[in-house]
This record gives C-alpha cells, structure tokens and sequence, in this order.
C-alpha cells in the first residue's frame, strides 16, 4: 500500500489556496441529491454537519449523548490559538505553523500545519459572528492571553469555559439546520460498524442506547469526528463516555491507524486520591499564564508550603527554562514534573504532585482580577479538593489528556478507505507528538467549518448519486456480525466486571506506555494485554439484555475495542525507538532528560493496517519531508 498524502504542489504559503481553486465542486442543485453521515456532534463533528448542511447536503448527525451539547469539547476550558496578531507581539501565521510544527517535535505535516494556521484567522470571525462571547479588553477589541510553547499571546477565550462556548456557537448552527430540515439529528445513537460497497464507505450500523435497535444508515461519504481514545488508559481527563469505537471498526474495515503511541500527557491536572476514581480533572493550561510550578528543594521536605521560605523553593520550569519558563509546551511540562517527583519531592499525601501557586499574581494584580480570570477554575479546584487556591497553591500532576495519534488522513482529510473522512482528535493530522495547549479546538473547528466542505466536495463530484439501500447485502452481512457481537458479549456470564478489565488495562498502559516507557516494559505489557484480552472474553460479566438500556453493555464494547487498541500503541512505541514529544523512550534522552529524536530513522508517520484478531499489524510509512523549517534539537531555554 502506498500512502499518497496528496499534499498540493507549490510554495507553502499558496497550497491550500490553489488546492481549493483546483478541487472539484459539486452544483447546488447536485448538493441535495447526496446524502452524509456525521459520527460525533463535538466541535468537529457539530461545524461540519451545520456546514455542510447549509451548503445543501442532506446530512445525518448521531451522537451517543442525548444532545450535541454533552460532547466532549465542552471541556476544553483554556481557549483556541488564531495568528490574529491583536497584540502587536510578532505572531504571524507562520510563526503560529512554525511554534506548532517545533512543539509536535516535527513529527507533523508541514502542508497540514501551514494550513491549519492559516484558517485560524477565520474561525474567530465565524465565531464571534456566532455569538461566541470571547474575553475583551477595556477598548471592547477581543483579549489574548499566552498557552505553552509559544512567545507570544494568541489565545483567544472565554473565561475558563471557551470550548462550552464554541460548542454551544456550532451547536446553535446545528440546530439552525435541523429546523431546516437539512439535518437529521440521531441522538443516543453509536456507531458499532463501517459499512462497505464496492471497496468505498457507504454507511453505518448503529445501536440505539435506550432501546438496543440495531440498525444500518446509508449514504454517500461518512465523516467521523468522534474525539479521542484517551480512555484507554481509563483514568484520564476525558469523559466517561470517549471512547475508539468508531474509529476503531473503521480501522478494522481497511483505514489505517496511524501513531497510535503519541499520547498527550497535560502537567495541569487534580492528582489521583485513591483508587476508587473514575477519571480525572483538568486544571486549564491558562493556569500556568499566572501561576508558578514548584516543589521543595530538599528531598523529604513534608512543610505546609506557606512554611517553605522562598530560598528553599525550587521552580525548576523558571530554573531549566527561562525563555518560557511555566508556559513550556506540555510534554516538557508534564516530564520535570514526573522527574521532581521521582527524586523525592513530590507534594501532599502521595508525593506524587506539585504546587501551582499564584500569591505572587494575586499579590502583582489583586484577588479581584485573578478571579475574573479563572474563578471559575478555581472554584471547581476547592469544590474537588476541599481546598482553597486563592489561599494556599494548587497540587497538580501530569495526565493522559489528548490523543494524537488516529486514523491515517490525506490533505483531502480521507481514511485509505475512499469515502471515509476523520475530522478532529480522531485524525493525526496536524500535531505530531506533542498538541501545543490551545490547538485542539483550533483543528476541530478548522476541519469542521473550512477544511472538510471543500475537500468531501471534491469526491462526491466523482461519484454518482445513486443511493445504496439498506436492504443491500453489505448492510444485512455488517447488521448480522454487530448483532452475533453484541450476542456474544451477553453470553459470556463471567464473575468479572467491565470497569474491572478497564482499571486492569489502564494500569499496564500507563505505568508501561504513559509518561515514560522502554522496551522492556512494552514488551511485557504486550503479553500482559493479550492475556487479558483472553480473560475478558471469557470471564466478563454482563448484567441485563440487549433490549433496553444497557450501560454495561455500552462499556464492554468499548473495552474490547480498548483492549486491541492498547496493544497497537504498544507496538507502535515499541517501532519507534526514539524520544519525540510525547513519546519518551527511557533509553533515548539527553544528558538534560529531554527527548532524543533519531531524524536519520524515523521522520515518518507510522501507519498500521489491522490484519486480524491476535496477528501481527503491518506498519506502513509516510516519509515527512520539511522544506521550510530545520530539524534541530528541540529548546525552550
């Protein structure tokens, strides 16, 4: 298989703008005779079903939450990056490419990057025609303010609930398009299945989570925009709900899963407190825009922090990187958190933390204007912890947040299977191995309202409006298998509990394939996952039927998806044997601890192609070229 990128001929700067003059488009009176599938309702999926919509498409939305408004995006809470520039501070779209392409350590498209940057400027105009109400300064012109990995300030927010904002701006959109008719809304709803005639993705099967119906929809192209498989490692900062399912079946039904090891680890979150967690919760990265990580200078040292003198202090991000000091890109964050730790001077009851301290803003700028700013951060933080941060610092430590890695995407943002497209987290396309903070709802929106209208445009004119029914044979046969799998499942009657395989699945991945990893470790958690993965499917337990809401049904589907997932990210880290953003490879660092890349071997996007249950994936490689930026050792200082 050669993966054809089919990145546009040209000068950086001129790709995205000739690709689109050069794209065919379909008439508006065409436009109604195609039919779309939209699998998610988040940023990505919500933009891109509003937008196309509007453009004439019959459009068909589904969510497994009971509105578009639960997606996950709302918990995106620090802001979006756009090249506007507001501040006068020399940001441009192309030091928005570069500080992005420098952060993923250039593991990322250029052409992708370049025009992700350049879209950036439209999505605030789009938003704020919307409604969406970003912070502004005294003047009434729209607030920036500064997220990790970059110099200058390029974030745009809306206090600390900028992605319920946005969400709630293309929800708004969305609805505007039901009302119309254009849209067809199928909340509760979740994909188990790809549909596939004539080698092209022509539908879905899904199950309905309050009456268990299972049933196939059909269409011309199907766009996924389902977030991401964070989940994986269960304790993470996402939803309950996110999961890999859809992209999942996809991959197994021919799209390839590109760099499914590069997890991103946020250094801002509330440290675990026992065992009986189910997830955990963000802190923004904005937080670290006014407040100071610390931890003591000696080993051991078990003092109140307001007992710990300043000298006895170490703020070893100010320390080892004083050109960006707090605001260093996360992975480098979340690592000399692990490493302070580690050393024996983690904070609180687990050491296994770090102060987040912000007397010194509250005393520069005043109680008042700390808690317009993050107030209501804060007051979540005490309701968590019991805590109050505006007396005393915050304790954070690292954890799985994003996902990089995802279904192997064009420039076109088409799987390798032809008519399926990837929108948003669940794509790899634009961060590399490491998301810059702030830049998750920039892709989400950028696919979703400016890249995917143009692109699915381009292969809709192609093809031929004739519609497949659902009662063709691709469908019955991919109905049949959800339901022989969903039969399964309840059959087992094991003694163990879904969440029990979960916990077990995510304590190897992350204490073998999370912060830190090596090839020892991988290669144990490899032969530990399958082992489970055995056990699951002889020994989980099932409460219930198919016919009604079934919650535990929900979670084992998606656990066993989870349970090959895992091995695959360890393959994968297992291939790359090198250090780069969010992969860190013990055996691969600097004399500092900083990431070790290997350029000569291993500049290329990994993409695996699932062979069969238990057999060996097959990697295939996109070599990344970079014409307009140099390959150097990453530096923050």
């Amino acid at each position: 298989m050669i993966l054809d990128s089919k990145i546009p001929e040209g000068p950086l700067a001129e790709k995205w703008e000739k690709h689109k003059f050069n794209v065919k488009l379909v008439n508006p009176a065409n436009k109604r005779k195609y039919d779309i599938i939209v699998v998610g309702t988040g940023l990505a999926g919500a933009s891109a079903a509003a937008t196309l919509a509007e453009l004439g498409y019959n459009v068909k939305a589904f969510c497994y939450q009971d509105s578009p408004r639960r997606a996950h995006s709302i918990a995106a809470q620090g802001g979006i990056n756009a090249a506007k520039n507001y501040q006068n501070d020399g940001d441009s779209v192309y030091r928005l490419f570069y500080d992005t392409i420098k952060g993923g350590d250039y593991r990322a498209r250029e052409a992708n990057v370049y025009r992700l940057a350049q879209v950036s400027v439209n999505i605030i105009d789009q938003c704020v025609a919307q409604g969406v109400p970003f912070a502004r300064e005294y003047g009434g012109l729209l607030a920036n303010r500064s997220f990790g990995g970059a110099q200058v300030s390029r974030t745009f927010y809306a206090r600390g609930q900028t992605g319920q904002q946005l969400l709630l701006g293309a929800y708004s959109a969305l609805n505007r398009q039901i009302a119309y008719g254009k849209v067809k809304m199928y909340p509760r709803t979740e994909m188990l299945d790809l549909v596939m005639v004539d080698g092209k993705a022509r539908g879905i099967v899904t199950r309905h989570l309050i009456t268990g119906k299972i049933e196939s929809h059909s269409a011309h192209a199907v766009i996924l925009a389902t977030g991401g498989y964070g989940n994986v490692f269960f304790l993470s900062t996402n939803a309950m709900g996110s999961n890999t399912t859809a992209i999942w079946r996809a991959h197994k039904k021919g799209a390839l899963f590109a760099n499914p090891c590069f997890t991103q680890i946020h250094p801002t979150c509330i440290p675990v407190s026992g065992g009986y967690q189910s997830k955990l919760t963000l802190m923004s990265e904005s937080l670290r825009n006014d407040g100071r990580v610390w931890v003591p200078k000696a080993v051991g040292d078990n003092r109140a922090p307001g007992q710990i003198p300043e000298d006895e202090r170490d703020y070893f991000l100010e320390r080892k990187y004083p050109s960006f000091g707090n605001l260093v890109p996360r992975d480098v964050a979340s690592r000399n958190a692990k490493l302070a730790c580690d050393e024996g001077r983690g904070v609180g009851t687990t050491k296994l933390a770090v102060y987040l301290d912000f007397a010194d803003a509250i005393k520069r700028e005043g109680l008042d204007k700390i808690s317009q700013k993050y107030g209501n951060l804060f007051d979540m933080y005490a309701k968590i912890t019991g805590e109050n941060p505006y007396e005393q610092p915050m304790r954070i430590y690292p954890a799985v947040h994003y996902t990089m890695g995802g279904l192997w995407v064009d420039y076109n943002l088409m799987t390798t299977v032809p008519g399926l497209y990837a929108t948003g987290e669940c794509n790899f396309s634009d961060h590399g191995a490491n998301r810059l903070g702030a830049s998750a709802l920039m892709q989400g929106l950028a696919d979703g309202y400016f890249v995917i209208p143009y692109t699915i445009g381009d292969y809709l004119a192609q093809n031929p409006t004739t519609r497949v029914e659902t009662s063709h044979p691709a469908f019955q046969e991919a109905e049949a298998k959800v339901q022989a799998d969903v039969n399964r499942l309840l059959s087992i009657n094991g003694t163990r509990t879904v969440d029990d395989f979960h916990k077990a699945l995510g304590l190897l991945m992350w204490d073998y394939c999370g912060m830190a990893r090596n090839a020892e470790g991988l290669q144990y958690a490899k032969q530990e996952i399958r082992k489970l993965r055995d056990e699951f499917w002889r020994d989980v337990k099932i409460l219930g039927v198919n016919e009604e809401l079934n919650i535990t049904l929900e979670k084992a589907g998606r656990v066993a998806d989870f349970l090959e997932l895992g091995e695959l990210m360890v393959d994968d880290a297992l291939n790359r044997n090198e250090s780069c953003g969010g992969h860190f490879r013990e055996e691969y660092q600097t004399p500092e601890n900083e990431a070790l890349r290997d350029d000569e071997n291993y500049t290329y996007v990994a993409a695996w192609e699932y062979t069969g249950t238990n057999q060996p994936s097959v990697l295939h490689k996109e070599e990344l070229t970079f014409e307009n930026v140099k390959l150097t050792q990453r530096s923050y200082k």
